[in-house]
């Protein structure tokens, strides 16, 4: 189909954006694409032209482009985290997926409480792919290296924790915040009105998830449940031994405590300190992520509820956004917006 045709049955074309807003073609191309080396005059003129034009990316174009390969990589924390391990399967099962769509993605593992090796790890992926997602730290050496990627051309999408200072392109997971507001309404219901203490056992407060959730978390304890007193939160890095060893401690120092609070990973050690002291029916515990261990001690009554993501949903969606960037095709946001489920162990899927 010809411009003319186009312009005639009223869908504007690239090249009538880029006619439009007095640029070449492949400048309009890398506006539209996000990538760097173009002057902000010219980025405006084009993003103007678009909003002129009502312009949106041809389908059959984009279906085009997929002919070409994909190389994706997938960063995630090191070490025996339960959740990532579910990530990672269901990665494994949307393999008949990426080969009908003619993409690849490389699985890359690091310690993401350290923030000079994750910024280290992902300055090296420049050049190695055209998306990177990303779960990891926000701290200001992985924005930089956000930043470079985005500079270099690589889209990057966010996965589970944000880096939203970042020019990172989409991020994908649960609002944490609200995540937070809704494991302390759970408790503060749970434990009623007697006084007491409330534990909170972060990864690292770092981590933006984590961050957010103790914000959200806070601020229902505080307005809401004023008779229970919130402790300042101890990091036990998601490690179920470094977990274990913290609660111990806040239950021999705090007789009071009425409740924890797992705002992360690691949830095998706090079950085995409570299991340890006793306490397993007395404090109300609070977890994220529906993992196997978790679903054994919802039933044992260890656990009184789960916050949970569904893995299989996140996977799908980043990988579905990495493919609409590759391919210009318009993203659902509704598809794309993932749930905060609660688990008792009356509704166990």
């Amino acid at each position: 189909m010809t411009e003319k045709a186009d312009l005639a049955s009223g869908r504007a074309t690239l090249s009538d954006v880029a006619r439009e807003a007095r640029v070449s073609l492949a400048t309009a191309d890398r506006v539209l694409n996000n990538r760097a080396g173009v002057h902000a005059k010219s980025i405006a003129r084009v993003r103007e032209a678009v909003a002129r034009l009502n312009y949106r990316p041809d389908p059959a174009a984009a279906r085009l482009a997929r002919t070409r390969s994909h190389r994706w990589c997938l960063v995630l924390p090191s070490g025996g985290n339960a959740f990532v391990a579910q990530l990672q399967a269901e990665l494994a099962a949307c393999r008949a997926w990426l080969e009908d769509h003619r993409a690849s993605v490389q699985i890359l593992e690091v310690d993401v409480f350290e923030p000079q090796r994750l910024a280290d790890l992902l300055r090296s992926l420049q050049g190695q792919c055209e998306t990177a997602i990303v779960m990891g730290l926000d701290h200001p050496l992985v924005q930089n290296a956000i930043d470079g990627l985005v500079d270099g051309g690589c889209e990057v999408i966010t996965l589970v924790s944000d880096v939203p200072r970042s020019r990172r392109h989409a991020y994908v997971g649960i609002d944490n915040a609200a995540a937070g507001r809704t494991a302390a309404s759970l408790l503060g219901r749970f434990v009623g009105r007697e006084p007491g203490e409330v534990g909170v056992v972060a990864g690292s407060l770092s981590l933006r998830d984590h961050a957010e959730r103790c914000l959200g978390f806070n601020q229902v304890m505080t307005t809401e449940f004023t008779h229970l007193t919130v402790l300042p939160a101890v990091q036990g890095k998601d490690s179920p031994a470094l977990n274990e060893v913290l609660v111990r401690q806040l239950l021999a120092e705090h007789p009071r405590l009425r409740a924890i609070y797992s705002v992360g990973a690691g949830n095998a050690g706090i079950s085995a300190a409570l299991k340890a002291a006793g306490r397993e029916r007395e404090v109300v515990f609070i977890g994220h992520e529906l993992t196997p261990a978790a679903r054994a001690d919802l039933l044992d009554g260890t656990l009184d509820a789960v916050i949970n993501q569904d893995a299989g949903h996140e996977i799908r969606s980043a990988l579905r956004q990495a493919l609409a960037r590759a391919t210009r095709e318009p993203v659902h946001a509704d598809q794309e917006r993932i749930r905060i489920d609660i688990y008792l162990k009356d509704n166990l899927p």
